[in-house]
Order: C-alpha cells, then structure tokens, then sequence
C-alpha cells in the first residue's frame, strides 16, 4: 500500500497498479516495482508501514478503522484502542432506550461471548453423545440389554466436563480471561494444553 504526500498531508493512497500524476508530471506504474524507496519518497509517494501495536483478536474485540498520518519522513497506519465485545447477554433496546420485542412479545436479546462459547461446547457435547444414544435407545426397547458400564462413565463424564466448562466459562470477568481460558498453550512436558481443558477421549 501506497500514499502520496504533497506538502506535508497525505492526498491520496495509489494501489500501485496503474501510473500516477504528481502535479505536472507523469509516472508509470514501475515506479512502484522498480523504483527505490528513497527514489519513491523523493516524488511524495511512500510505502505505508502499518502499526499493529492495538490491532486485537476480531474474535473477541472490535477495531478501530486505521488512521494514517505521516511524521518523520514515513507513512504509518495505526489501530487506535480496540472495544471489547459483549460477554453478557443483554436486553436489546432500540435507539429511545426502549425494549425490543419479537413477533410473538418476547424480549430480544443480545448474546454476548458467554453464550456464543457455551452454545458452541453444548453442541460438541451433543454430538459425541449422540454417538452412543443407540445404546440407550436399544436398552429403553430391548428388556434383556444394559447399557455397557463404560458407555454409562463416558456419558456421564461429557456431561459432567460440559458443565464444567459452562462454570469457568460464566466465571470469567471481563473478554481476557475468556481468551486465557480458551488459548492453548505449550506446557514444560511438551504438551499443548488450555486452561478450559477437553472432553473424555471418545468410547464407542
């Protein structure tokens, strides 16, 4: 990415595909391939060095729109401070403060974080039971069939690791300890592990 500097302010940010006038001269598109930085900078065009200091995570921040300014002989694109997103769900309101309601009068609601995170484990716990319901579905149709005692552990230990996860996921106080309790990291033995932890290896 490009920007050309007339007189100290930024005018304009050629994609350097195509020529480019600068006040009564023309230039081809190779100035951009083939010119030297200091030849580009020499005619007010600059490569634009972007600053990533307070870009955050689009998962669980919102950015800023880049802001560009020129100093010290170089272009530079800067995030400004990036808006955490909504861990709580809330009420949603329309803009004179008041309620929104569905269809059917319920209230709408805005989901935060918390929510998107615990649906998202609920639906993994729900498909790896889902993979030994038949074996509940047998026992319930068949007198003479149990359910095996391991099968009964595994479920019940997807279970039990779900609501676990639901806790330390309602537990967290504010977006970055959401994102300690998801990341994944390298232990001393060489395992990657995260705090959120897994759910029991599959029985089927």
């Amino acid at each position: 990415m490009f920007a050309l500097v007339e007189s100290g302010t930024i005018t304009q940010f050629p994609k350097g595909n195509k020529g480019i006038t600068i006040g009564d001269n023309q230039y081809p598109k190779t100035i951009y391939t083939l010119w030297t930085e200091a030849e580009r900078n020499a005619i007010g065009i600059y490569t634009v060095e972007i600053d990533s200091t307070n870009r955050k995570d689009e998962e669980f921040y919102i950015n800023t729109d880049i802001t560009y300014a020129f100093g010290s002989g170089k272009v530079t694109g800067s995030y400004g401070t990036a808006t955490a997103k909504r861990l709580n769900d809330e009420d949603a309101v329309d803009e004179n403060g008041d309620k929104v309601k569905d269809s059917d009068g319920n209230q709408v609601i805005n989901y935060g974080l918390k929510t998107k995170y615990k649906n998202q484990f609920n639906a993994q716990a729900a498909g790896l039971l889902a993979k030994t319901d038949w074996y509940v579905i047998k026992a319930a149709d068949v007198d003479s069939y149990s359910v095996p005692d391991n099968i009964k552990t595994y479920r019940a230990a997807v279970r039990t690791k779900v609501n676990a996860m639901e806790t330390s996921i309602d537990n967290c106080s504010d977006v970055d300890e959401l994102i300690t309790l998801l990341t994944y990291t390298e232990q001393e033995d060489g395992s990657v592990t995260r705090p959120l932890g897994e759910f029991p290896k599959e029985v089927v």
